[in-house]
């Protein structure tokens, strides 16, 4: 099994307030922004919008095709499809970013890890983490440990048998990256497959505007192909995008092994399944998965 292996090819953060739209007007920079938490999220729904188009079609709205996008994300993130089994992973990986941990890597480093504990705190004011808050919002944009250790990892996996933690890891997942992810995917007229692939981006890159990051990725992308949206072609589209992102990948080398998107996304973009139906059979660092249904 591979190590949380996509954890460490996130860009390196810089805070910046953003609304709740991912391509926004905001500078380019060599970091992209987390958006923090404002309001409670309502379950089943996003809380992000898109100024492109009206969404099309469910996608992964459907709970069925949602529970698929995480198994894939989870095949490249963990090396495997028990996405739900990571809530209580955490380790320093030294990548710069403090501690990883829960379902799709927050970091205390980042920021996302702060507001998905503020969140914690919201649902279950006496729990074991909430004594780290003060000392984790002050650690954005720090690998430091400072405030945390020698309990942290500890308190963390205790919490990890609480539902209310296991609730705001998925409520702040849903949040800052696959409510977002999908509703731009919606607005650029993609289906499910569509729909995934910029949902794993956003979780490996981050969602800023700097080439590396998905905002600038899908502006490449655009620059070589039309979305569905504007008349394009969804194939077309979908192969410029996993091509913008790929060389995006390469000139990290953090980012050097690019099988999520060549041995994974392509495979099914290859075969036309822009519906995500199944079965699914695909690999990623040298591991077969497969889902039957």
């Amino acid at each position: 099994m591979r190590s949380k292996h996509a954890r460490s090819n996130r860009s390196t953060p810089l805070r910046i307030a953003l609304a709740v739209v991912l391509v926004s007007t905001v500078p380019a920079a060599a970091a992209f922004a987390r958006p923090h938490r404002t309001t409670q999220p309502t379950p089943g729904a996003s809380t992000s919008a898109s100024p492109d188009t009206a969404a099309t079609g469910t996608g992964l709205n459907d709970p069925r095709l949602k529970e698929i996008a995480q198994q894939l994300v989870s095949s490249a993130e963990n090396s495997s499809l028990d996405w739900k089994a990571q809530v209580p992973y955490i380790e320093d990986i030294k990548d710069g970013r403090g501690y990883t941990g829960g379902i799709v890597g927050f970091c205390s480093g980042t920021g996302d890890m702060y507001d998905m504990l503020k969140h914690y705190q919201e649902l279950n004011p006496d729990n074991v983490l909430a004594k780290y808050l003060p000392a984790l919002s002050k650690l954005d944009g720090s690998a430091s440990h400072s405030g945390l250790d020698p309990n942290f990892v500890g308190d963390w996996k205790k919490a990890a048998s609480d539902p209310a933690f296991q609730k705001a890891q998925s409520d702040e997942r849903d949040r800052v990256y696959f409510g977002p992810a999908v509703m731009q995917a919606q607005g650029d007229g993609l289906r499910a497959l569509g729909q995934f692939i910029y949902y794993d981006a956003i979780v490996m890159h981050g969602p800023g505007d700097d080439s590396t990051s998905f905002g600038g990725i899908r502006a490449t992308a655009m620059k070589k192909a039309k979305t569905p949206a504007q008349g394009g072609d969804e194939k077309a589209y979908l192969t410029a995008f996993l091509d913008a992102r790929r060389a995006a990948m390469k000139t990290e080398a953090a980012h050097e092994e690019t099988d999520r998107v060549d041995t994974e996304q392509l495979v099914f973009l290859k075969a036309g399944n822009l519906d995500l139906r199944t079965p699914l059979v695909w690999k990623v660092y040298g591991e077969s998965f497969h889902i039957d249904k």
